[in-house]
């Protein structure tokens, strides 16, 4: 899977495009777009990848995803118009005017565009009461929709117990080692279910193992089978929200090959045993 730069014909013209989707993402693709886009999950599930992170994805999950950080959500469902309600909102940083945010009136705002450049998750016990207001945005006329985006947006702003999710800046700025990062992060997302090793993927990103383990660190601040891992066990928190995967079914699914493993592994990313994570839910 190639990272690749996504731009719409009709943000061309328009400072603020939004949409609902109601088939899940076929089109599984690494991107990124020079826009800002509020992704609010009315009803589907999958994984999600902003930045670094890798988390799944529920119904009542929001997301501001800042200009030029690659993304991609995965839908576990992908046909069922039945299962799919996802509204998606695209917008320039001067959909209200340039210079807008720059006033002291608009700090809150100002400060969560900034964050954006990680990706911020809301609350779902909050984000769940917005259900209404995200989903008759696509009724309104343009003008409606600014005024309801800035109202939106000075909500979210003001919003306790937000989350950062990637660790590190992955905005691209089209370098060499941008567009590396890329294809390992792409290649892990295709293929974390395999046996990667440190040589086959220090191949992918064109350097030696021990040139590659600097590199990674220094762009993540993580090694790579700390993210690895991290990848696998998110996939697998998802396998597990469904009743017809054993234990021991995930664990090979996602690529461990051992149970013990799996279970340590589980525990220290998620907090809770692969049995305690099934029971909670």
């Amino acid at each position: 899977m190639k990272l690749v730069f996504k731009n719409s014909d009709s943000q061309v013209n328009r400072k603020i495009e939004i949409t609902k989707r109601t088939l899940g993402c076929q089109d599984a693709t690494w991107h990124y777009h020079h826009q800002y886009e509020l992704i609010y999950i009315a009803k589907s599930q999958g994984v999600r990848f902003v930045g670094d992170n890798v988390s799944p994805f529920e119904s009542g999950d929001l997301v501001l995803v800042g200009p030029n950080l690659p993304h991609l959500w995965k839908d576990e469902v992908l046909l069922s118009t039945d299962d799919v309600n996802i509204i998606v909102v695209k917008f320039e940083g001067d959909f209200i005017g340039k210079g807008t945010f720059d006033r002291p009136v608009f700090n809150n705002i100002s400060h969560l565009l900034e964050l954006s450049r990680f990706g911020v998750c809301f609350p779902k016990a909050k984000s769940l009461q917005l259900k209404e207001e995200f989903e008759n945005l696509v009724k309104l006329s343009q003008a409606e929709q600014v005024i309801k985006l800035l109202g939106l947006l000075n909500k979210l702003s003001e919003m306790e117990g937000k989350e950062i999710l990637s660790t590190s800046d992955m905005r691209q700025n089209k370098n060499c080692n941008s567009e590396r990062i890329d294809r390992v992060l792409s290649y892990v997302s295709d293929h974390y279910d395999k046996d990667i090793d440190l040589q086959e993927i220090a191949d992918i990103a064109c350097l030696t193992t021990n040139s590659f383990c600097r590199f990674f660190k220094k762009s993540t601040k993580k090694s790579f089978r700390q993210y690895l891992n991290e990848v696998r066990i998110k996939n697998a928190s998802r396998l597990l929200i469904q009743e017809n995967y054993q234990i021991s079914d995930v664990c090979y699914e996602v690529g461990f090959n051992s149970i013990t493993n799996f279970n340590k592994q589980f525990k220290q990313i998620i907090g809770k045993t692969p049995k305690e994570y099934r029971m909670a839910i």
